[in-house]
């Protein structure tokens, strides 16, 4: 069991890592890989109610990766982190099958409530560099998650999520069957907006240059003859609000 986990955590590596040129480098040189063998080790023990020495293991696994992993968390098959420093993994985290994260990624809390107080990860999901996931709620499937993401609500399957806070931005409705490590194309939420607007005012702009060109509402204003000016209605400021006499059409 534990050898063919270890084969199946050497295999994820070749997979999604174009760096890894031989099985010896991977576990030799791989924190990742570390951090997931030591981890496994202090959760069975955790399992079987031990607590100190489980601890202990996850601490010098700390101390050895720079990747904390408490040994209550769940981990899945197929869990791959990626250069991995700054990476921190909370008590009742559960992790789904097939999860990439990289490096300064939090799976953590939000208080000092018992229970469970930590995130729910589901199969085949993308945690991009230094994303926090605070609270107890799930993660579907097939998620990306773009880095510097603060994510802090449910999320469903098949989306992406980018931004502080973290906001839906693709939801493809199709299942992916592997892991989307490409998180570094992602929608800009703010950029999207952004161009919006501009359309929006490029818009506004081109119908007030109509409705200028239609009335000639700057001649009529500009007029020398105090009876063809515009007359004000009643309550509306002098230069702001403007009506027009019909005999100035």
């Amino acid at each position: 069991m534990i050898f063919r986990q270890m084969r199946r955590d050497i295999q994820v590596i070749f997979e999604r890592d174009p760096a890894a040129k031989s099985i010896w480098e991977v576990i030799f040189c791989y924190p990742g890989f570390h951090a997931v063998l030591f981890h496994r080790a202090a959760h069975s023990m955790y399992l079987h109610k031990m607590v100190l020495i489980p601890r202990m293991i996850s601490q010098l696994a700390r101390f050895l990766t720079g990747i904390e992993i408490h040994p209550g968390a769940k981990i899945g098959q197929g869990f791959f982190i990626d250069h991995g420093t700054g990476v921190v993994i909370g008590e009742t985290t559960e992790v789904g099958d097939n999860v990439t994260i990289y490096q300064g990624v939090t799976l953590g809390g939000t208080g000092k409530e018992k229970g469970k107080r930590h995130p729910t990860i589901g199969n085949n999901v993308v945690i991009g560099a230094g994303a926090r996931v605070l609270g107890s709620f799930k993660v579907g499937d097939n998620v990306k998650i773009g880095a510097g993401s603060v994510v802090n609500k449910p999320v469903p399957s098949d989306t992406t999520v980018v931004g502080v806070p973290g906001r839906i931005v693709l939801h493809h409705g199709v299942p992916i069957k592997d892991p989307d490590l490409r998180h570094d194309d992602l929608p800009d939420p703010v950029s999207e907006m952004f161009k919006c607007l501009m359309h929006r005012v490029e818009y506004l702009e081109q119908r007030l240059n109509e409705e200028e060109s239609k009335y000639n509402v700057f001649k009529i204003i500009q007029h020398h003859e105090p009876s063809k000016r515009a007359v004000p209605a009643p309550g509306e400021s002098e230069g702001v609000n403007v009506r027009m006499r019909p005999d100035d059409l």
